[in-house]
């Protein structure tokens, strides 16, 4: 059976809003920041050699928030793939804290396209079967 991707990280100073508690963009820096780690350390496809040519922008996103996280908490972030298309992957996600309570869970829709030399305009790309290959060990 597949293991998802996961990453730890620390709620910091940064993270948080007056209330004291995670901000909801920072939640999406995370995640994207999630997304780029999984890419450079399991899928040996970095965003600085990517990006060159290529790109995989995010075109769905749904996000259901839970619990509150707070600073000074360590979250458990959560990958893994649910569906893989000729060009895109679904991705579920989810991020538990210390106490093993989901603080947010969602899936995201992202898709590998070619970006044309002149850099004005992007189009979906087939995943070479290399790729595939990788991204199907992820597949829950």
């Amino acid at each position: 059976m597949s293991q998802p991707f996961i990453k730890k990280e620390k709620i910091r100073f940064k993270h948080i809003d007056y209330a004291g508690i995670v901000f909801y963009p920072r939640f999406l820096e995370m995640l994207n920041d999630l997304v780029e780690d999984w890419f450079e350390e399991a899928l040996k496809r970095p965003f600085s050699k990517m990006h060159e040519t290529n790109g995989i922008p995010t075109v769905d996103l749904k996000i259901q928030f839970k619990n509150a996280a707070r600073i000074g908490e360590t979250l458990t972030k959560k990958l893994w793939v649910k569906e893989l298309k000729s060009s895109s992957i679904v991705c579920g996600f989810q991020f538990v804290n210390q106490n093993e309570q989901t603080v947010l869970e969602g899936e995201v829709t992202l898709v590998n396209v070619k970006i044309q030399e002149d850099r004005q305009s992007i189009k979906a790309e087939a995943f070479n079967e290399e790729m595939k290959v990788k991204i199907s060990s992820f597949i829950i």
